[in-house]
């Protein structure tokens, strides 16, 4: 159950979500800075992340989008249902065009890109500790502008989560084999959900994906 804090005066208990220790590491040597005697978790899958959940109390998450076998917008889903008051920071390798609109609806209280990171992560724990949402000023403009038009015309945004995950992956060069492996499911349901995406973007293969992908923004 997540507790209320005042993190100014008490021990700031963080979970780091990363599948690489290296970048856990990173975020432990920037939150440190700012939150002196805080103590830290790690989990490096969905998995792993519950444990962690289950076994002790935490004050703020924070997961990265890409993770083995369950992805970060789907634990973020779970945990949300089960701990709901527990902040949420994603933090992504990926644009903010990709998945900051999906992991924000999903409950996060904020996202930024790992770029941005040394400059904007003590300010966005900052932010969501006192129950605000964090966006970047960027992200913010973007959010204003899709305000004013009618998401129902824009094909990837009526793709689920999920064939939005693979959108991305096909588009970034993944096989539906190495999608399969990275997201631990079958290759015939790899298949179903590329053929979903594909009637709902109205395009024929992997390429014409890779190319609405990058005319919308959506892969570096």
């Amino acid at each position: 159950m997540h507790r209320a804090v005042d993190y100014a005066a008490t021990t700031l208990r963080i979970l780091l979500v990363d599948d690489h220790p290296i970048v856990r590491r990173g975020l432990k040597a920037l939150l440190s800075d700012e939150f002196h005697g805080a103590v830290f978790g790690e989990a490096g899958d969905a998995r792993e992340a519950v444990e962690q959940l289950q076994k002790h109390t935490w004050d703020v998450a924070l997961f990265d989008i890409t993770l083995p076998g369950k992805s970060g917008l789907d634990l973020l889903k779970d945990v949300k249902a089960e701990w709901p008051t527990l902040p949420v920071l994603i933090l992504s390798g990926h644009m903010e065009n990709q998945f900051a609109v999906r992991v924000l609806r999903a409950g996060a209280g904020g996202y930024i890109t790992k770029a941005s990171a040394p400059d904007e992560l003590t300010g966005a724990v900052r932010k969501i500790l006192t129950g605000g949402r964090y966006v970047s000023t960027a992200l913010a403009e973007k959010l204003a502008v899709r305000m004013t038009r009618d998401l129902s015309q824009i094909p990837h945004e009526m793709l689920s989560d999920r064939e939005y995950d693979v959108m991305s992956r096909i588009a970034s060069g993944m096989t539906a084999t190495e999608i399969g492996e990275d997201l631990s499911l079958s290759l015939k349901t790899i298949r179903i959900y590329r053929r979903r995406v594909l009637e709902k973007l109205g395009v024929r293969n992997n390429a014409a994906i890779a190319q609405y992908a990058i005319r919308n923004s959506l892969v570096r």
